[in-house]
């Protein structure tokens, strides 16, 4: 084979692999489960081979190198640099591998799909995925399913469309950044009539797709992304008329939804304080953000740490796990500090400025002052309002922590960092012997890291997974262990061992002493592992009450309410420890403050509060 064949299948095969990432994520649920995202990143790594294969097949192979790409490089050095002061190791590496497998991948993006030709492909597959996924939205709503695929969704999400993820508001991501490309092509570009009546279909599909949703943040997004499209296009003359007609349209149907729709008035009525999942709930995430940037206002707390570091900043009516801030933002100022918000606001600036540089070179004006349809200028506005609308959603939700969105947006931003050819010539960079060596090494070396966790990834998911399915039984601990051999660092698996282990032992069989041992080595590994997470600490002080040995116990569940004092769970556990030890008065106070702190689904804190105060009646008497 030739050099120029090669050059010719790694460029297809990279074409491949991008099309493929972008295919299973969304369809993997998001690929939130780390064994769906360890697929996409081998696949990242693949594409990387075939580039670097490119590299020396054809040594005149050029590259982009625009400003954004410093930014890129400089995030993840920075996020290297902050994997080895992270405080949780197994948490930052899992945040390094994604940032290093979008960095990875906006290069590749950039550097190999920027032909009219790739880029078209890109974008007809993203809008026939996110068509497609609108669809399975609305049968959902209409059909009253209460599942993804095989997976039961949540009671919350249940008369909402979701499509092939499990929470509503990430469809609603996904689609908010592919309907105004599609709207662009309809009205921009210079297709032929049938692929115009694609992106019209398209976009509108995608429309009731995002109405299905529910989503407030995805309806808010993407209703300011159409008001700034539809403004653009007002300003030439030829196009006002089909603006007021489309707005209008647009605008009925929205009505008449509202107005109708019972999940959608519910939801609304939520927004309202005192309700359900009201909207105080997002701000209430927000201000522990925020604390925990101004206790570590330049570093952040480390890569992906704002759940690790939340017990002990959760306000008291916020008794769920919320895993993320539900504000991108604020999440990566916690997270990353200034330093990291710095460096990502300077690829966003760079991203707008090369937008704007953009836009004027690939519009094509006439005389009359109107302007000509145009493939180029068609797809640079439809992707940058596509991006727009994400980070409006982002405001509002987190949907830059669901791999598939993120890869997702990082591909359209790579996509529209590459038209700045059409402005300018300055950034394209032939790499000599030099550079291409460098991108080897770094490449290679970005392999031999990467992929062998990849794998220990899928593998420990994998097992994580089966060790959840429904009549899994005894052979639960088995999975558990072995899913923590594969991954040792995962304090949360060492802690389902320990956890299993101490249940074990209160059946009261005759090596429950042997059992309870076993859980609490299990407990201490959790604790070494992870100093921030109180539920270790607890369960090992239940242990030592097990064994009779209250006066040790204490100390562990005073440490648990320390590291997460607002935690309803915490305070009824303290509360059944004064029971263990028999001062029934004692424990009344600690249930009754459990039952304060959530006087809601808290059946534990109300069982053990009759019993303790029956029992202190009796000691009465």
């Amino acid at each position: 084979m030739d050099r120029q064949r090669l050059d010719m299948w790694c460029e297809r095969t990279i074409v491949g692999m991008v099309l493929a990432i972008l295919a299973i994520g969304p369809l993997a649920t998001g690929a939130v489960r780390g064994q769906d995202f360890a697929v996409l990143g081998g696949l990242a790594m693949l594409g990387t081979a075939a580039w670097v294969v490119r590299f020396w097949a054809n040594p005149s192979h050029r590259i982009q190198w625009p400003p954004a790409c410093w930014a890129v490089l400089g995030f993840v050095a920075y996020a290297v640099f902050q994997y080895t002061q992270a405080d949780v190791e197994y948490v930052a590496r899992r945040e390094l591998m994604r940032v290093l497998v979008y960095g990875w991948l906006f290069y590749i993006v950039l550097n190999n799909l920027h032909h009219q030709e790739t880029t078209q492909t890109l974008l007809i597959a993203l809008l026939g995925l996110g068509t497609l996924n609108a669809m399975y939205a609305v049968y959902q709503v209409l059909s009253q399913s209460q599942s993804v695929w095989h997976f039961i969704k949540p009671e919350g999400y249940f008369g909402r469309g979701s499509g092939t993820y499990i929470c509503p508001n990430h469809l609603a991501g996904f689609l908010e950044m592919l309907l105004p490309i599609a709207a662009a092509q309809v009205f921009l570009s210079r297709a032929n009539p049938v692929a115009k009546v694609f992106y019209g279909y398209a976009a509108l599909v995608m429309l009731i797709g995002i109405g299905a949703t529910i989503s407030r943040g995805g309806w808010i997004s993407i209703g300011f992304a159409l008001l700034v499209f539809f403004v653009v296009l007002f300003r030439q003359r030829s196009y006002r008329l089909v603006v007021v007609v489309t707005v209008l349209v647009v605008g009925i149907g929205a009505a008449f939804s509202l107005t109708r729709a019972y999940e959608v008035q519910k939801r609304f009525h939520n927004v309202l304080p005192g309700r359900d999942q009201d909207i105080r709930v997002r701000p209430l995430l927000w201000i522990p953000a925020f604390k925990m940037w101004r206790d570590h206002p330049v570093l952040g707390v480390g890569p992906g740490h704002f759940d690790v570091r939340f017990p002990a900043y959760r306000p008291i009516l916020v008794q769920a796990r919320p895993y993320w801030a539900h504000n991108d933002y604020l999440n990566t100022l916690a997270d990353w500090g200034l330093i990291g918000v710095g460096i990502i606001g300077a690829f966003l600036t760079f991203l707008a400025i090369g937008f704007a540089r953009t836009t004027k070179y690939v519009r094509r004006t006439q005389s009359d002052l109107t302007v000509k349809k145009s493939d180029r200028a068609a797809t640079v506005l439809g992707i940058g309002l596509g991006l727009l609308a994400l980070l409006v959603h982002s405001f509002l939700d987190f949907n830059m922590q669901i791999p598939a969105n993120a890869i997702v947006a990082v591909t359209l931003m790579a996509s529209l960092t590459s038209h700045l050819r059409f402005a300018t010539d300055r950034y394209w960079v032939t790499p000599r012997w030099t550079g291409r060596i460098l991108v080897t090494l770094l490449a290679c070396g970005t392999f031999v890291y990467l992929v062998p966790r990849l794998v220990d990834q899928y593998r420990e998911g994998r097992l994580l997974t089966r060790s959840e399915e429904p009549n899994v039984g005894i052979h639960r601990v088995a999975l558990l262990r072995a899913a923590s051999v594969v991954e040792p660092n995962n304090a949360e698996t060492v802690a389902k061992v320990g956890e299993c282990h101490r249940l074990i032992s209160w059946e009261g069989e005759e090596d429950w002493e042997q059992q309870i041992e076993e859980a609490k080595r299990w407990f201490e590994r959790a604790i070494a592992l992870n100093r921030f997470d109180p539920f270790p600490v607890v369960r090992y002080g239940m242990c030592l009450d097990w064994q009779k040995r209250h006066e040790e116990a204490e100390r562990y569940f005073d440490r648990a309410l320390a590291l997460d004092p607002n935690n309803h769970y915490l305070v009824m556990l303290r509360g059944w420890h004064e029971m263990q030890k028999g001062d029934f008065e004692a424990s009344k106070a600690w249930f009754e403050r459990s039952w304060q702190i959530k006087p809601y689904d808290n059946e534990f804190a109300v069982k053990y509060l009759a019993i303790a105060t029956a029992r202190t009646a009796a000691q009465k008497k």
